[in-house]
Protein backbone atom coordinates (compact mmCIF):
# COMPACT_ATOMS: atom_id res chain seq x y z
CA UNK A 1 0.00 0.00 0.00
CA UNK A 2 1.30 3.47 -0.85
CA UNK A 3 2.15 5.63 2.13
CA UNK A 4 0.39 8.98 2.44
CA UNK A 5 2.15 11.84 0.67
CA UNK A 6 2.82 14.62 3.20
CA UNK A 7 1.95 18.18 2.25
CA UNK A 8 5.08 20.28 1.81
CA UNK A 9 7.31 17.29 1.21
CA UNK A 10 10.00 18.06 -1.37
CA UNK A 11 9.07 16.97 -4.88
CA UNK A 12 10.91 13.92 -6.15
CA UNK A 13 13.97 15.05 -8.09
CA UNK A 14 13.63 14.34 -11.77
CA UNK A 15 16.84 12.31 -11.92
CA UNK A 16 16.24 10.30 -8.75
CA UNK A 17 13.32 7.99 -9.47
CA UNK A 18 15.38 4.84 -9.04
CA UNK A 19 17.79 6.01 -6.34
CA UNK A 20 15.24 4.73 -3.85
CA UNK A 21 12.03 2.78 -4.54
CA UNK A 22 10.29 5.17 -2.14
CA UNK A 23 10.69 7.90 -4.75
CA UNK A 24 8.31 6.06 -7.06
CA UNK A 25 5.84 5.63 -4.22
CA UNK A 26 6.08 9.34 -3.40
CA UNK A 27 5.30 10.35 -6.99
CA UNK A 28 2.32 8.01 -7.19
CA UNK A 29 0.98 9.26 -3.83
CA UNK A 30 1.51 12.89 -4.70
CA UNK A 31 -0.66 12.60 -7.80
CA UNK A 32 -3.05 10.09 -6.19
CA UNK A 33 -2.42 7.79 -9.11
CA UNK A 34 -4.62 4.71 -9.45
CA UNK A 35 -3.30 1.67 -11.28
CA UNK A 36 -5.52 0.56 -14.13
CA UNK A 37 -5.60 -3.20 -14.57
CA UNK A 38 -6.66 -2.90 -18.21
CA UNK A 39 -3.37 -1.15 -18.99
CA UNK A 40 -1.24 -3.86 -17.36
CA UNK A 41 0.72 -1.34 -15.29
CA UNK A 42 3.66 -2.65 -13.23
CA UNK A 43 6.36 -0.02 -12.70
CA UNK A 44 10.01 -1.04 -12.35
CA UNK A 45 11.68 -0.03 -9.07
CA UNK A 46 14.99 -1.92 -9.22
CA UNK A 47 17.95 0.14 -10.53
CA UNK A 48 20.08 -2.94 -11.24
CA UNK A 49 17.43 -4.34 -13.61
CA UNK A 50 17.14 -0.98 -15.36
CA UNK A 51 20.92 -0.87 -15.84
CA UNK A 52 20.79 -4.36 -17.34
CA UNK A 53 18.07 -3.33 -19.79
CA UNK A 54 19.93 -0.20 -20.90
CA UNK A 55 23.28 -1.99 -21.28
CA UNK A 56 21.84 -4.97 -23.16
CA UNK A 57 20.11 -2.61 -25.62
CA UNK A 58 23.56 -1.16 -26.48
CA UNK A 59 22.27 2.40 -26.74
CA UNK A 60 24.43 5.25 -27.99
CA UNK A 61 23.84 8.95 -28.57
CA UNK A 62 23.33 8.10 -32.24
CA UNK A 63 20.22 6.08 -31.44
CA UNK A 64 16.55 6.99 -31.52
CA UNK A 65 14.51 4.91 -29.07
CA UNK A 66 10.87 3.91 -29.14
CA UNK A 67 9.61 3.27 -25.61
CA UNK A 68 6.21 1.67 -25.09
CA UNK A 69 4.41 2.42 -21.84
CA UNK A 70 6.77 4.87 -20.08
CA UNK A 71 4.71 4.83 -16.88
CA UNK A 72 5.99 7.57 -14.57
CA UNK A 73 9.14 8.05 -16.64
CA UNK A 74 11.67 5.94 -14.74
CA UNK A 75 13.11 4.15 -17.76
CA UNK A 76 12.46 7.18 -19.94
CA UNK A 77 14.90 9.21 -17.86
CA UNK A 78 17.65 6.61 -18.30
CA UNK A 79 16.93 6.24 -22.02
CA UNK A 80 17.06 10.00 -22.51
CA UNK A 81 20.49 10.19 -20.91
CA UNK A 82 21.84 7.31 -23.01
CA UNK A 83 20.23 7.99 -26.42
CA UNK A 84 19.96 10.85 -28.86
CA UNK A 85 16.16 10.82 -28.92
CA UNK A 86 13.29 9.03 -27.18
CA UNK A 87 9.76 8.68 -28.51
CA UNK A 88 7.53 7.27 -25.76
CA UNK A 89 4.03 6.01 -26.52
CA UNK A 90 1.61 6.02 -23.58
CA UNK A 91 -2.11 5.28 -23.55
CA UNK A 92 -2.97 6.37 -19.98
CA UNK A 93 -3.56 10.12 -19.95
CA UNK A 94 -3.78 10.10 -16.15
CA UNK A 95 0.03 9.98 -16.30
CA UNK A 96 0.27 13.36 -18.03
CA UNK A 97 0.97 15.48 -14.91
CA UNK A 98 3.42 12.92 -13.55
CA UNK A 99 5.46 12.73 -16.76
CA UNK A 100 5.40 16.50 -17.03
CA UNK A 101 7.22 16.64 -13.68
CA UNK A 102 9.55 13.65 -13.97
CA UNK A 103 10.64 14.44 -17.53
CA UNK A 104 11.02 18.18 -17.07
CA UNK A 105 14.32 19.21 -18.65
CA UNK A 106 14.65 16.06 -20.75
CA UNK A 107 14.50 17.91 -24.03
CA UNK A 108 15.14 14.89 -26.26
CA UNK A 109 11.96 13.10 -25.15
CA UNK A 110 8.63 13.24 -26.97
CA UNK A 111 5.48 11.65 -25.53
CA UNK A 112 2.79 10.39 -27.89
CA UNK A 113 -0.54 9.81 -26.14
CA UNK A 114 -1.66 6.89 -28.28
CA UNK A 115 -2.57 3.21 -28.15
CA UNK A 116 0.55 1.42 -29.44
CA UNK A 117 -1.63 -1.27 -31.01
CA UNK A 118 -3.15 1.39 -33.27
CA UNK A 119 0.07 3.21 -34.14
CA UNK A 120 1.52 2.86 -37.65
CA UNK A 121 5.07 1.98 -36.64
CA UNK A 122 6.52 2.52 -40.10
CA UNK A 123 4.97 5.99 -40.36
CA UNK A 124 6.15 6.83 -36.84
CA UNK A 125 9.75 5.92 -37.67
CA UNK A 126 9.67 7.91 -40.90
CA UNK A 127 8.30 10.99 -39.17
CA UNK A 128 10.45 10.81 -36.05
CA UNK A 129 13.72 9.43 -37.39
CA UNK A 130 13.77 10.02 -41.12
CA UNK A 131 13.46 6.31 -41.97
CA UNK A 132 16.68 5.56 -40.08
CA UNK A 133 16.54 2.41 -37.90
CA UNK A 134 15.35 2.77 -34.31
CA UNK A 135 15.69 0.59 -31.23
CA UNK A 136 12.70 -0.41 -29.14
CA UNK A 137 13.20 -0.54 -25.37
CA UNK A 138 10.29 -1.05 -23.00
CA UNK A 139 8.79 -2.53 -19.89
CA UNK A 140 5.85 -3.87 -21.86
CA UNK A 141 2.34 -4.00 -20.41
CA UNK A 142 1.95 -7.73 -19.93
CA UNK A 143 -1.60 -7.92 -21.26
CA UNK A 144 -0.49 -6.82 -24.75
CA UNK A 145 2.99 -8.39 -24.90
CA UNK A 146 2.41 -10.79 -27.78
CA UNK A 147 0.45 -8.46 -30.11
CA UNK A 148 2.99 -5.66 -29.52
CA UNK A 149 6.01 -7.85 -30.31
CA UNK A 150 4.40 -9.42 -33.38
CA UNK A 151 3.13 -6.03 -34.52
CA UNK A 152 6.63 -4.57 -34.35
CA UNK A 153 8.17 -7.52 -36.18
CA UNK A 154 5.54 -7.63 -38.91
CA UNK A 155 5.52 -3.87 -39.44
CA UNK A 156 8.69 -4.16 -41.54
CA UNK A 157 9.64 -0.78 -40.08
CA UNK A 158 13.39 -0.10 -39.79
CA UNK A 159 14.08 -1.51 -36.32
CA UNK A 160 17.52 -2.67 -35.19
CA UNK A 161 16.55 -4.41 -31.99
CA UNK A 162 13.74 -4.84 -29.46
CA UNK A 163 14.78 -5.06 -25.80
CA UNK A 164 11.77 -5.58 -23.56
CA UNK A 165 10.63 -6.72 -20.16
CA UNK A 166 7.95 -9.39 -20.59
CA UNK A 167 6.40 -12.29 -18.70
CA UNK A 168 8.82 -15.11 -17.96
CA UNK A 169 6.42 -17.58 -19.57
CA UNK A 170 6.36 -15.62 -22.84
CA UNK A 171 10.15 -15.28 -22.82
CA UNK A 172 10.48 -19.05 -22.47
CA UNK A 173 8.06 -19.57 -25.36
CA UNK A 174 10.04 -17.21 -27.57
CA UNK A 175 13.32 -19.03 -26.86
CA UNK A 176 11.86 -22.57 -26.85
CA UNK A 177 13.25 -25.53 -28.77
CA UNK A 178 11.21 -27.78 -31.07
CA UNK A 179 9.50 -30.63 -29.27
CA UNK A 180 9.14 -28.85 -25.92
CA UNK A 181 5.80 -27.80 -24.40
CA UNK A 182 6.77 -24.11 -24.66
CA UNK A 183 7.45 -24.37 -28.41
CA UNK A 184 4.71 -22.95 -30.58
CA UNK A 185 3.53 -20.42 -33.15
CA UNK A 186 5.04 -17.49 -31.19
CA UNK A 187 8.45 -19.21 -31.13
CA UNK A 188 8.45 -19.66 -34.88
CA UNK A 189 7.12 -16.18 -35.70
CA UNK A 190 9.71 -14.42 -33.56
CA UNK A 191 12.58 -16.56 -34.85
CA UNK A 192 11.52 -15.89 -38.44
CA UNK A 193 12.07 -12.17 -37.95
CA UNK A 194 14.69 -11.97 -35.19
CA UNK A 195 17.33 -13.70 -33.10
CA UNK A 196 16.08 -13.90 -29.50
CA UNK A 197 18.22 -13.83 -26.36
CA UNK A 198 17.02 -13.94 -22.75
CA UNK A 199 19.11 -11.34 -20.93
CA UNK A 200 17.87 -11.96 -17.39
CA UNK A 201 14.99 -13.24 -15.30
CA UNK A 202 13.38 -10.71 -12.97
CA UNK A 203 11.41 -11.52 -9.77
CA UNK A 204 8.07 -9.86 -8.93
CA UNK A 205 9.54 -7.76 -6.10
CA UNK A 206 11.27 -5.53 -8.67
CA UNK A 207 7.95 -3.90 -9.55
CA UNK A 208 5.15 -1.88 -8.03
CA UNK A 209 2.56 -3.30 -7.82
CA UNK A 210 4.07 -6.76 -7.75
CA UNK A 211 2.91 -8.92 -10.65
CA UNK A 212 1.74 -12.44 -9.91
CA UNK A 213 4.28 -13.95 -12.30
CA UNK A 214 8.00 -13.73 -12.91
CA UNK A 215 9.38 -11.57 -15.69
CA UNK A 216 12.33 -11.59 -18.06
CA UNK A 217 14.34 -9.13 -20.11
CA UNK A 218 14.54 -10.30 -23.73
CA UNK A 219 16.52 -8.83 -26.60
CA UNK A 220 15.41 -9.49 -30.16
CA UNK A 221 17.97 -8.61 -32.82
CA UNK A 222 16.14 -8.23 -36.09
CA UNK A 223 17.41 -10.19 -39.06
CA UNK A 224 18.31 -8.50 -42.33
CA UNK A 225 16.36 -11.28 -44.03
CA UNK A 226 14.50 -14.39 -42.81
CA UNK A 227 16.63 -17.51 -42.19
CA UNK A 228 14.46 -19.56 -44.56
CA UNK A 229 13.29 -19.02 -48.14
CA UNK A 230 9.49 -18.91 -48.31
CA UNK A 231 7.34 -18.59 -51.43
CA UNK A 232 4.25 -17.40 -49.56
CA UNK A 233 4.80 -15.86 -46.11
CA UNK A 234 1.09 -15.60 -45.36
CA UNK A 235 0.61 -19.31 -46.09
CA UNK A 236 3.60 -20.22 -43.91
CA UNK A 237 2.09 -18.56 -40.84
CA UNK A 238 -1.37 -19.92 -41.57
CA UNK A 239 0.11 -23.43 -41.58
CA UNK A 240 2.06 -22.75 -38.39
CA UNK A 241 -1.02 -21.43 -36.56
CA UNK A 242 -3.13 -24.38 -37.73
CA UNK A 243 -0.43 -26.79 -36.55
CA UNK A 244 -0.58 -25.48 -32.99
CA UNK A 245 -4.26 -24.59 -32.62
CA UNK A 246 -4.96 -28.11 -31.40
CA UNK A 247 -1.64 -29.51 -30.28
CA UNK A 248 -2.91 -33.03 -29.65
CA UNK A 249 -3.97 -33.46 -33.25
CA UNK A 250 -1.61 -34.88 -35.82
CA UNK A 251 -0.21 -32.40 -38.31
CA UNK A 252 -2.35 -33.98 -41.07
CA UNK A 253 -5.60 -33.43 -39.15
CA UNK A 254 -4.60 -30.01 -37.88
CA UNK A 255 -3.97 -28.70 -41.40
CA UNK A 256 -6.90 -30.54 -42.98
CA UNK A 257 -9.41 -29.17 -40.44
CA UNK A 258 -8.13 -25.56 -40.53
CA UNK A 259 -10.90 -23.28 -41.81
CA UNK A 260 -8.48 -20.99 -43.65
CA UNK A 261 -6.63 -23.78 -45.49
CA UNK A 262 -7.94 -25.85 -48.36
CA UNK A 263 -5.67 -28.83 -48.88
CA UNK A 264 -6.68 -32.46 -49.30
CA UNK A 265 -5.39 -35.01 -46.82
CA UNK A 266 -3.51 -36.66 -49.63
CA UNK A 267 -1.67 -33.44 -50.50
CA UNK A 268 -0.82 -32.88 -46.84
CA UNK A 269 0.46 -36.45 -46.48
CA UNK A 270 2.64 -36.02 -49.56
CA UNK A 271 4.00 -32.72 -48.23
CA UNK A 272 4.93 -34.34 -44.93
CA UNK A 273 6.50 -37.30 -46.74
CA UNK A 274 8.60 -34.84 -48.76
CA UNK A 275 10.18 -33.80 -45.46
CA UNK A 276 11.15 -37.40 -44.75
CA UNK A 277 8.64 -37.53 -41.87
CA UNK A 278 5.95 -40.02 -40.85
CA UNK A 279 2.37 -38.84 -41.40
CA UNK A 280 1.51 -39.27 -37.69
CA UNK A 281 3.82 -36.45 -36.57
CA UNK A 282 2.61 -33.35 -34.72
CA UNK A 283 3.48 -29.78 -35.59
CA UNK A 284 5.49 -29.23 -32.41
CA UNK A 285 8.22 -31.50 -33.78
CA UNK A 286 8.93 -29.43 -36.91
CA UNK A 287 11.64 -26.77 -37.11
CA UNK A 288 11.15 -23.43 -38.84
CA UNK A 289 13.08 -24.78 -41.83
CA UNK A 290 10.76 -27.78 -42.08
CA UNK A 291 7.67 -25.58 -41.84
CA UNK A 292 9.09 -23.47 -44.65
CA UNK A 293 9.64 -26.56 -46.82
CA UNK A 294 6.14 -27.81 -46.01
CA UNK A 295 4.65 -24.42 -46.89
CA UNK A 296 6.56 -24.21 -50.17
CA UNK A 297 5.45 -27.71 -51.18
CA UNK A 298 1.78 -26.93 -50.51
CA UNK A 299 2.01 -23.50 -52.09
CA UNK A 300 3.15 -25.08 -55.36
CA UNK A 301 0.16 -27.42 -55.15
CA UNK A 302 -2.09 -24.35 -55.11
CA UNK A 303 -0.50 -22.82 -58.20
Amino acid sequence: MLREYRAGEESVMKKALLENPQNTIDVLQKYQFTFHKRFGQNFLIDPHVLDKIISSAEITKEDAILEIGPGIGTMTQALSEAAGKVIAVEIDRHLMPILKETLEGYDNVRILWEDILKVDIGKLVREENGDQPIKVVANLPYNITTPVILGLLRSHAPINSITVMIQEEVADRIAAKAGTKEYGALTLAVNYYAVPYIVAYVPPNCFIPRPKVGSAVVRLTLREKPPVAVDNEELLFSIIRASFNQRRKTLVNGLYNASNLNFSKEDIRKAIKSLGKEEGIRGETLSLEEFADLSNYLNRKEE
